[in-house]
């Protein structure tokens, strides 16, 4: 096996992608789990259960979501910046840059998307559950509860729907070379249609 090309920048980008997918797939994976099984499932607690189910698996879920999250964002961009101004100098605009390339256009679309979710994972999803955690476990229901959990369940959902044009352009940057705004509206579509059956499915599946 050649060993020339396995100089610091290659390993470099390899470990800091391999970190990425891990993490990547622990948040989507937590966040198809909240909003596919979780969601339906709270439904059917009373709040005695809730009072005993939701503190002890929140917490735990909601602690691997939201440092997966945050793993996945600071390094997704920790990988970007070290492709594009130490491994190469194509920067934003030169060959191969962010913007000049088909895998730069992808990455930035997909990026996009995976900022406003890890903004949603940090600013609203564990903000709002962090206190509505708190009240479910000691029984309480003051009168903005009921607005903190619509705010983190639209949130949640936004972020589903996002997920799968978001993973289509991480896999579309090396895998589709081809990009414009119709193709990423394209995209877009396709991805919220999917996420949209799947949430519906999710709604009708029982546990018998």
């Amino acid at each position: 096996m050649p060993t020339d090309v396995l100089d610091l920048n290659t390993i470099t980008l390899m470990v800091l992608r391999w970190i990425h997918f891990f993490a990547g797939i622990t948040w989507i994976g937590l966040l198809y789990f909240f909003n596919l099984v979780n969601v339906p499932f709270a439904k059917t607690m009373d709040a005695d259960t809730k009072k005993k189910v939701v503190p002890q698996l929140m917490l735990r879920a909601l602690w691997w979501f939201r440092w997966a999250a945050m793993v996945t964002f600071v390094v997704g961009w920790l990988y970007v910046t070290w492709k594009l101004y130490v491994a190469t100098n194509a920067g934003m605009t030169g060959t191969g840059g962010l913007l000049t390339s088909t895998w730069g256009q992808w990455i930035s679309f997909g990026g996009l998307l995976g900022t406003i979710m890890w903004f949603n994972v940090w600013f609203i999803i564990w903000p709002s559950q962090k206190k509505i955690i708190g009240w479910v476990k000691n029984g309480e229901n003051p009168p903005q509860m009921a607005g903190i959990v619509k705010n983190a369940y639209l949130a949640s959902r936004t972020n589903t729907y996002l997920s799968v044009p978001m993973l289509f352009c991480m896999g579309g940057a090396s895998h589709f070379p081809a990009f414009s705004y119709i193709t990423a509206g394209i995209v877009l579509v396709i991805g919220f249609l999917v996420a949209w059956v799947f949430i519906n499915v999710s709604l009708k599946v029982t546990a018998s």
